[in-house]
């Protein structure tokens, strides 16, 4: 697994800052976000490219393909694959991005309206949702299937499941998944403040009091093979990648249903073989707006009923942000780390129950807890739903 966030530059990074409840959300930087209202985000304040791309690829890239880059590196190298090594045919690609270039797109039409600039020449090459799989497939020499899945807040989520399902129908043996989001631009800001769903000061999801999410920047991305083609080379699986199911709700471009998200837990449980009672851990959507956390909460009552008493759900989006295409990969990271180390990570931030999220949030310190099996879940505006079901790997 490789990861570029707020919380750090690496997956141990992530996974600590997430055990410890250590956020990554500060204060923007006013001078570039002057009518802002919002003034804190998950964002990467020193991420420098010029140490592992060349001069032509930094020409050529937006920083949404640059965390991808970086993190498809990290998931190379903790495989044991030399990154210089070119992948070949039967390695697929699949990086997701909800909104993609947003930085050249935003600096491109502040030239053309306002200064009156050249236009980047590389524009349309930067900005496009498939920047990010094209670069990480040219970069490591993957020539298998290469594509970007751009399904808002479940993008990342869904490139690991169509990846599961390329490998299981054996189109490919291995793929490079996740997702990656460089979204904190002036312009992209200022339209998530006018929804009116973002919070002033701190992300508190499932708590009560609770007014909104805090948007986030980054990448991860997870090497996934078929387990005879990852043994036969010597490797030691992470864990098993067991399940998916993912729906659409049909019905409200805004506002979430109980029943999708539900359908999508339900369809990832029966992919992997598992029951609601194996699962020992989820990590949530948990966005921390009033709507979508209680609805969350009434999808995974009815999906694990009384079992839900029991069950730790926390969601880690106060560490690392709201990454939009690039949450659901970096929130597999986590759930992956966690059913390693046998802990649930907290939901910080928090301050009450709320009767209407009748769930355990793991309320602001992490608690070990033994973990064989776990679901993480990824709900988008346009009403999709995205689940992936992890287990132990024996």
């Amino acid at each position: 697994m490789g990861a570029i966030t707020a919380a750090g530059k690496t997956c141990d990074d992530l996974w600590e800052a997430a055990r410890e409840g250590r956020s990554g959300v500060s204060q923007l930087q006013l001078e570039r976000f002057p009518t802002q209202r919002i003034k804190c985000a998950a964002h990467i304040p020193d991420f420098d490219p010029t140490g592992f791309l060349n001069a032509q690829e930094l020409k050529t890239t937006d920083r949404f393909a640059q965390f991808a880059i970086l993190a498809a590196r990290q998931a190379l190298e903790q495989a044991g694959l030399d990154i210089d090594e070119p992948r070949g045919l039967r390695t697929g690609v699949i990086i997701g991005s909800g909104i993609g270039g947003a930085n050249t797109n935003d600096d491109g039409h502040y030239g053309f309206y306002v200064s009156k600039g050249r236009t980047d020449l590389m524009t349309i090459a930067k900005v496009m949702p498939n920047a990010a799989a094209s670069q990480v497939s040219m970069r490591y020499g993957a020539r298998g299937p290469s594509l970007a899945i751009s399904s808002a807040c479940a993008s990342g989520t869904q490139s690991i499941g169509y990846g599961l399902q390329m490998i299981r129908a054996g189109i490919i043996d291995a793929a490079l998944v996740g997702g990656s989001e460089a979204l904190l631009t002036p312009a992209t800001f200022r339209a998530w403040e006018v929804l009116r769903v973002m919070a002033p000061e701190a992300c508190r999801p499932f708590s009560a009091k609770r007014n909104g999410m805090v948007l986030g920047e980054g990448s991860a991305v997870l090497m996934i093979e078929e387990l005879e083609h990852a043994l036969a080379r010597g490797a030691t699986p992470l864990a098993e990648i067991a399940g998916y199911g993912t729906t659409s709700d049909a019905s409200d471009l805004l506002r979430p249903t109980v029943e999708g998200p539900a359908a999508s837990m339900e369809a990832a449980l029966a992919d992997a073989d598992l029951a609601p009672e194996d699962i020992g851990y989820v990590n949530a959507h948990g966005t921390g707006t009033v709507l979508n956390d209680i609805s969350e909460t009434q999808a995974l009552r009815q999906v694990f009923g009384d079992h839900l008493d029991a069950l730790p759900v926390s969601s880690t989006k106060p560490i690392h942000g709201h990454a939009l295409g690039a949450a659901g990969a970096i929130e597999m990271v986590i759930t992956i780390s966690a059913l390693r180390a046998g802990v649930a990570p907290p939901t910080i931030n928090w301050l009450e129950p709320d009767p209407k999220c009748t769930l355990d949030p793991v309320p602001n310190t992490a608690r070990p807890h033994p973990i064989n099996a776990a679901i993480s879940n990824s709900f988008a505006f346009g009403g999709i739903n995205a689940t992936l079901a992890v287990k132990a790997y024996a």
